[in-house]
Formats: structure tokens, sequence, C-alpha cells
């Protein structure tokens, strides 16, 4: 699969063949021609391809927790999922945000620095009218600006909300991020210079009906610290050297004392609607299963052993008589 072309590259590459600077035919013969990446020495990329493989994953997990965490907050249907994880400049970033707008500073401790989180204005007065008590379904007419109680609202529920990076990201390093301040002006939150690079996450979120994004915003500065550690390879051996011998204890505990129900399936037998109304007390019934054969014995719907019949002090009893395998099944 070839490179895919940028918003920039595919604008230049349309002015190009408008103009007649290039030729619609000459590009379809140069395609079996060595392909050069060209290199920009004033934008370096510096977010690798597993750099942000890993955030995606940490980005994808925040998802589903926070995803939880409001609609059970919120008491409605609240979705939320990552569609994009990208390396932008800043200036692209916070050009394409639009006034009014939730920016949300936050101070990613112990990591130096500060990141944003972004709130479509669409998805913050749902979330306002929720906490109001409304139903969290109507549509602006005309967007407004935030009053100070809608603010102190968004700072309360954003601040709830951050808590739930820090599982997600325990593995890298122990956050404890912190709401600092929230602006509705974009050209007044200018955390790090317009050309550094940062990791854009950006998330579809739906309460109830209404629809918007969200956008988490990391300057590279503030990841540099443990740039190392954002490789798949190394995030998931961390994993598994997560579970511990004292945690594999409690979990083997646990399993030890759950309960199962156990069934000892005696034999089946056939009969038609009629034979079976016309059944008395004394009626005998062939079962299917022979004098001297065995029993099937069910651990929930699971056929787990075979048996034979018996009694053991006084109490009907099962001799288990062979252990069924899965494979065996």
């Amino acid at each position: 699969m070839g490179d895919i072309l940028s918003q920039t590259e595919i604008d230049d590459l349309l002015a190009q063949l408008s103009a007649g600077e290039l030729n619609a035919n000459e590009l379809k013969s140069s395609t079996s021609e060595k392909k050069i990446k060209n290199h920009d020495f004033k934008r370096p990329s510096k977010f690798a391809k597993d750099h942000l493989r890993t955030l995606q994953i940490i980005q994808e997990n925040y998802a589903r927790l926070v995803t939880n965490f409001l609609s059970g907050y919120l008491r409605t249907l609240v979705q939320i999922d990552l569609i994009s994880m990208e390396a932008v400049q800043y200036s692209e970033f916070s050009n394409s945000i639009a006034n009014p707008a939730v920016l949300a500073i936050v101070n990613f401790n112990p990591l130096p620095g500060s990141v944003i989180f972004d709130l479509s204005p669409s998805i913050a007065y749902a979330l306002i009218e929720r906490m109001l008590g409304g139903k969290g379904g109507g549509r602006m007419k005309k967007v407004r600006g935030f009053t100070e109680i809608e603010i102190a609202i968004l700072m309360r529920t954003i601040s709830q909300m951050l808590t739930y990076m820090r599982e997600p990201w325990e593995n890298v390093v122990e956050v404890k991020p912190s709401l600092n301040a929230i602006e509705t002006n974009a050209q007044f939150v200018q955390i790090v210079n317009p050309t550094e690079m940062v990791a854009l996450a950006t998330f579809q979120a739906k309460i109830g009906e209404v629809e918007g994004l969200m956008n988490f915003c990391i300057p590279h500065m503030v990841l540099e610290p443990v740039m190392d550690k954002l490789s798949t390879k190394i995030w998931f051996s961390m994993i598994e050297k997560g579970a511990d011998e004292e945690t594999q204890k409690a979990i083997e505990s646990k399993v030890a004392e759950t309960e199962v129900p156990l069934i000892a399936v005696l034999g089946k037998a056939t009969l038609l609607v009629s034979e079976f109304l016309e059944l008395q007390a004394g009626d005998v019934l062939q079962l299917d299963t022979a004098v001297d054969g065995d029993i099937q014995v069910m651990v929930g719907s699971l056929h787990k052993f075979n048996g034979k019949p018996g009694v053991r002090n006084k109490k009907a009893a099962i001799k288990v008589t062979e252990v069924i395998r899965r494979e065996d099944e």
C-alpha cells in the first residue's frame, strides 16, 4: 500500500493539476519508478508508528472506561469511540478549533508540561443539561458562550473524567492528571510552540441523541521522558509482568469459592404428547441409558464427567468414572 497523502499534499497536487504544471498521464506512467519519500527537516516527525500504536491502545482503553463512567454518571446512553490517533503540529490542532470551545488545560504529573482536553460545544451543552436535570437531547439553535455556573459544572465533570486516565497509563507511567483551568477561546491556549509536534487523539462522543468530537492533545515534550516505554513490545511485556503471585493467588481463591450447578442425567426418553398426558403415578419409563452404563454429569451446561449411580451413607451418589476433556468432545 502506498503512503497516505496529507490534506496539504492533496491540495498542492490538485492545484498543480489545475494549473497544468502536472500531467495526469505522466503521473500514471511514472508509477513504476522508485518512490522517494521527502523528509522535511523543518517538520520532523517525532512520533514513530510504534509510539502512535501504543498511544492508540491507551486511548481506546480510556474511551471504554470513560464510557462506563458517563453512562452511570449522567444516567443515559453514552458512547465514546476513538476514531483517530495521529501526529500533527500544534498549530494545525489550534487552528481547527472554533470559538466558543471547551479547552481543559490539564497538568499531566509527573510528566512535564500540560496537555489539552478539548470538548465540542454540542457535547458540553448536552452534558450540562443532563447535570441540571434535563434530557440532554436539545440542540442549540445559536452557539453561545458558557456562563460561570456552566464552567463550574464542566470543571467538576472533567476532573472526574480525568481520574480514569490513570489506569490506561499505569503500564507506562503512574500519571496523576489534574485540571488546571478551562478556556473557551483557543487563542488564549498556547501551551507549546505552534510548530511543536503533538499526538492528537480524536474521539467520537454520543450522549443520548447528541453527537460531537472530543480531542486529547499531548505535546511531544510531555511524552519525551517516557518515549522509550511507548513501544508495544515493552508495553505488553509490562502487562504480563503486572500479574504478580499475590494477585494470581487472590484470583485462584475467588475461583475456588465459586459455586457451580452439578447435574447427573440418568437418561432420556422420547414420548408423544398424548402419552405424556396419560402418565400416572407408578408408570415406568424406559430410558436410553443401559443398566450398567455410565451416566452424564453436567457442570452447568458442559458435559464434564461420566459416572455410575449409587448410594453412600444412605444418600444417592454418583461415582465419577471418567473425566471428559474439552478436546475429546
